[in-house]
């Protein structure tokens, strides 16, 4: 094998940095404007129990201890109605719900990327790449990383995009340099005294990598670092009692939610533990644990955000494919498909199911075993991004090289 070159490695060594900006001090106090936040359930979360046709005999018939019961205004445990064919699952009731009723949310079934891979890392790695099956790939261009530069090649100073994990995800790679702090792990002193921050800045001092002033990009990164520090800091002392939750991914977004009304407008998270083969329970278990703390995190997320700059937000929960049809044999269910995205915001066109459908039925399952794709997910989100920061076809065309965008009216 080749050794690597100098470039590569200074590469190499930026992507597993804790925490990086560039090109512009991105953590500046945000100015009005429309955000953006990209939410991956890593796993391949099970859609079709969590906005599920329980209504749907043949639902029932294939899922026998884990299919939710149709809707019964006496029956706690039942599912709760969206229309006709498609119910909630009911531990949505206190948070998901309710933005569905004020038409703040809306849901895309049988939507998903032309990958039948079936592999979590493959299908994972298509939708953070953005470009279609079978092309060619730059492990090194995310389509959030192309959409962060469009915007700033767009003159829009304003731009300041981040992820909030503990590396750089594959999504937002690309020529503009993006931050990337885990807020799970923030809310103690960076464990980096300035002296060794300074030794890590000497290490990169004159260096590029792809056009980029690696040395400033550091010290950019440790300033955005300390500030985020300062934010969460802030939030708790001013929080009291039982104001944030202490568990999991909600305290996770509503620090999101702060951040990004006052400094990003541009974002990225995940949240693991969606491959449920195993157990997976129905009204409860190991699958309704999950999605009620997901639905806690994103009303808290819109709540710490505030109800200006929620109207002015979108967020799309995507996942890299649903799950199969019909249980398994350990009450759980395998790899699939299709699955059901979430887009939610307060200035949104919700309370609705977008996009193409078909009844589910044994023969309208995708190869016998899972929901087919119908929503391409390029298409989906360029259409959103469009009508979000007013970017033209040829624009839209530069983040997803190559796909037909598509106008839900969901904004």
């Amino acid at each position: 094998m080749r050794g690597l070159s100098r470039r590569q490695i200074i590469a190499s060594a930026i992507a597993s940095l804790p925490m990086l900006a560039g090109g512009r001090a991105f953590a500046v106090p945000a100015a009005a404007g429309n955000r953006f936040l990209l939410v991956f359930l890593r796993g391949g979360y099970d859609a079709t129990n969590i906005v599920t046709p329980s209504t749907n005999s043949f639902y029932q018939e294939a899922r026998p201890t884990i299919s939710l019961a149709a809707p019964n205004p006496s029956d706690p445990d039942a599912a709760l109605p969206l229309d006709a064919d498609w119910s909630l699952h009911p531990t949505l009731k206190e948070s998901i719900f309710p933005l569905w009723e004020a038409r703040q949310i809306a849901f895309v079934p049988f939507a998903g990327t032309d990958d039948m891979s079936r592999s979590h890392f493959e299908t994972q790695d298509t939708i953070e790449l953005g470009r279609a099956q079978g092309g060619a790939r730059n492990s090194q261009s995310g389509f959030l990383g192309r959409l962060a530069h469009v915007l700033a090649r767009g003159d829009r100073s304003t731009t300041r995009p981040i992820a909030f994990t503990h590396q750089l995800p594959l999504s937002f790679r690309g020529t503009t340099m993006v931050p990337n702090i885990a807020l799970n792990q923030a809310s103690s002193k960076p464990h980096l005294n300035p002296r060794q921050q300074g030794l890590i800045e000497q290490m990169y001092a004159g260096q590029v990598a792809s056009g980029i002033d690696v040395e400033a990009a550091v010290a950019q990164g440790f300033e955005v670092q300390e500030q985020a520090f300062d934010t969460i800091q802030s939030e708790m002392k001013k929080s009291g009692r039982g104001a944030v939750s202490a568990s999991g991914f909600e305290l996770t977004a509503r620090r999101i939610g702060r951040l990004m009304r006052d400094q990003f407008n541009l974002a990225f998270v995940d949240v693991g533990g969606w491959d449920t083969h195993v157990n997976q329970g129905g009204t409860q278990g190991n699958l309704a644990r999950r999605i009620e703390a997901l639905g806690r995190g994103l009303t808290g997320f819109a709540d710490e955000i505030g109800p200006r700059a929620w109207s002015a937000t979108t967020v799309v929960v995507v996942s890299e494919f649903g799950r199969t049809f019909r249980e398994n044999g350990a009450k759980g269910t395998d790899h699939g498909h299709g699955s059901t995205y979430w887009v939610l915001g307060g200035g949104i066109n919700g309370g609705r199911i977008a996009g193409p459908q078909v009844k589910l039925a044994p023969e309208t399952l995708n190869q016998g075993r899972d929901l087919p794709v119908l929503t391409d997910y390029r298409s989906l989100i360029g259409g959103i991004l469009a009508r979000q920061f007013g970017l033209s076809d040829a624009q839209i065309d530069q983040v997803f090289p190559g796909a037909v965008k598509q106008d839900l009216q969901i904004l």
